[in-house]
């Protein structure tokens, strides 16, 4: 029997355009003699539709959407189609009124159900909020074979794996009891750096203790701050990797079941490539990100700050690769406090990369603010306040201009300086879209030299001119926001790789200042980057969204309050003010 894995990229809402993106994988996967389409979960709605499941006409249209897919796909082709089914005893039982299921369409008609069993309330996920999980784990059959049906977390919880069960159901040995003759799931997976590995390590070691086939379909794109990298994959039932779509993009597998063998068997260059390297890796999953937010908003250009800086020019970058050079502006705001070479080395970059720039001295609209304040602020000193209205006269120039002609404003900030509130809340903190607010200044730094690397001829020339390539003074110079003379970022913080190592300690691998301390940093800054972590909660929650790479992002998933008192390590509290 021929599998077709639809792996889609939905947008969520769109019923008509979902159902019309899985009406037409069907057709690949007719044209490939295929029996069996498998999509990703909640394929008709996307994932995660969030409180759009709070609306009755919201599933009125899915329950529709449903009925009219089923009478337009090919008959002779079950499909297994994610959606949301309403749960009938939710109003005599108290359960939650929906859950997460898998339609099979086949004959004009939705032929089996089956329901989401382990619902995660985990990072960025909620879905206890909406769902009622399954009671069981089963199967259908077509063409004599036995198909057990799992749904994305279901196959995340096998005791063998991990050491310990997250939830008293194993879905998969249920399925295996039953004799299925292969398994499957559709999944919503979202991306962070390095999950395809763990991925594909935990459905190995489920195969082999079950000796199991395991068919796996992710959804790929971005939707708000969340990337899903696609990657779907099949294991035989020795663990073995018989196919990989591709990471980053839509793809449509169509893979064996062998009825003699009972089991998957190889298909011709059906394992596709990973990106070679983990820069590699997070680039790809931006400009997807990027790409899919602009796209799915209803924008087509985006407007972003030059500074002359590294954060800047990786944001420049991404955005030039996810849109077209054509629809990225980049504007340059010089102060009389910024230096000649952030002017220069943000018009190479805009040269290089061939996209649209624009310059807007700040220097007037600074005197008029300090005219503005010169009683009210008579007697003080120059400081914290006046240096932000710098930044706050340039956040105000991009949204004036994001406003005038609806292009999108990417923020620049790095998850670093997000972390410890190095960022001016309404300067340049504003836009709609945080498009490293994920990645560390380290990992900044990394990206853009890997991406000028990728860049280069076989001879180790950069390429002509008009190629994406950053200025390496844009790598060299000592970073800095410019908003006093001499100004740099390390008169405010430690080097950036002690503050990310701390950060990295802190906040991914959830240390304590007790252990960051043991591992060989000097308590006084340990102490002082938990003070500015605790006091940025404010800001975080005032940022843009920020597309999610890492397992622990500043944003659906960070849950902390703003008016704590607790700091981290201590057995003080946090009571100095916020500075915005």
């Amino acid at each position: 029997m021929k599998i077709a894995i639809a792996q889609l990229n939905p947008t969520i809402g769109d019923l008509v355009g979902n159902a019309q993106n899985i009406l037409a994988a069907a057709q690949q996967a007719i044209a490939q003699d295929a029996h069996l389409l498998m999509t990703t979960e909640l394929s008709l709605c996307g994932y995660p539709p969030r409180d759009l499941l709070m609306q009755p006409a919201f599933l009125a249209a899915m329950a529709t959407a449903l009925e009219q897919l089923a009478h337009d796909l090919p008959p002779q082709l079950a499909v297994l189609v994610g959606t949301v089914l309403p749960n009938a005893q939710a109003a005599y039982d108290g359960e939650k009124p929906l859950f997460n299921t898998i339609a099979v369409l086949q004959n004009g008609a939705v032929q089996r159900y089956f329901h989401k069993r382990l619902l995660p309330t985990y990072d960025v996920f909620d879905e206890d909020r909406y769902f009622q999980p399954g009671s069981e784990s089963t199967f259908f059959e077509l063409d004599g074979l036995r198909v057990g049906v799992t749904i994305c977390e279901d196959l995340w919880n096998d005791e063998g794996f991990w050491g310990k069960r997250s939830y008293a159901a194993n879905p998969i040995a249920d399925l295996d009891r039953q004799a299925v003759d292969f398994v499957i799931n559709l999944s919503a997976s979202p991306y962070s750096v390095g999950k395809q590995r763990l991925r594909e390590a935990m459905l190995q070691h489920s195969a082999v203790r079950y000796g199991q086939p395991i068919l796996y379909a992710n959804q790929v794109g971005g939707n708000d701050d969340l990337i899903f990298d696609g990657n779907s994959f099949g294991l035989n039932r020795q663990g073995e990797l018989m196919f990989r779509a591709s990471s980053f993009a839509t793809d449509l597998v169509v893979v064996t079941f062998d009825d003699a063998k009972r089991d998957l068997v190889m298909q011709p260059e059906a394992i596709a490539p990973s990106p070679e390297t983990t820069d590699a890796e997070i680039w790809a999953a931006l400009v997807l990100g990027v790409r899919d937010y602009v796209r799915k908003c209803g924008f087509k250009q985006v407007v972003l700050g030059l500074s002359g800086g590294v954060d800047s020019a990786l944001v420049a970058a991404i955005a030039t690769a996810a849109i077209g050079a054509e629809n990225v502006l980049g504007v340059l705001m010089p102060s009389p406090y910024s230096s000649d070479h952030s002017v220069s080395d943000a018009l190479q970059l805009a040269e290089n990369l061939g996209i649209k720039t624009q310059i807007l001295p700040i220097a007037t609209a600074m005197h008029a603010f300090d005219d503005t304040f010169a009683e009210l602020f008579a007697g003080t000193d120059f400081g914290i306040a006046e240096e932000n209205l710098q930044s706050r006269i340039r956040g105000t120039l991009l949204m004036a201009i994001s406003n005038k002609f609806g292009h999108l404003l990417i923020s620049t900030g790095n998850k670093s300086e997000i972390a410890v509130g190095y960022c001016t809340l309404y300067g340049d903190m504003n836009g709609g879209l945080g498009a490293i607010a994920d990645v560390p200044k380290t990992r900044v730094y990394s990206i853009c030299h890997w991406l000028n690397e990728r860049m280069k001829d076989e001879g180790g020339r950069m390429k002509a001119k008009g190629d994406r390539v950053l200025p390496d003074n844009i790598l060299t110079k000592p970073p800095s926001a410019e908003l006093k003379p001499g100004q740099v970022d390390q008169d405010s913080l430690p080097p950036y790789d002690v503050l990310d190592d701390i950060l990295n300690r802190f906040i991914q691998a959830h240390q304590s200042p007790a252990e960051i301390v043991a591992a060989g940093h000097d308590p006084a800054i340990v102490n002082q980057i938990m003070r500015l972590v605790t006091r940025a909660e404010f800001k975080r929650k005032q940022a843009a969204p920020g597309l999610k790479i890492t397992d622990r992002a500043f944003g659906t998933g960070w849950r902390m309050p703003i008016a704590s008192r607790w700091l981290p390590g201590t057995s003080s509290v946090a009571r100095s003010p916020r500075t915005p």
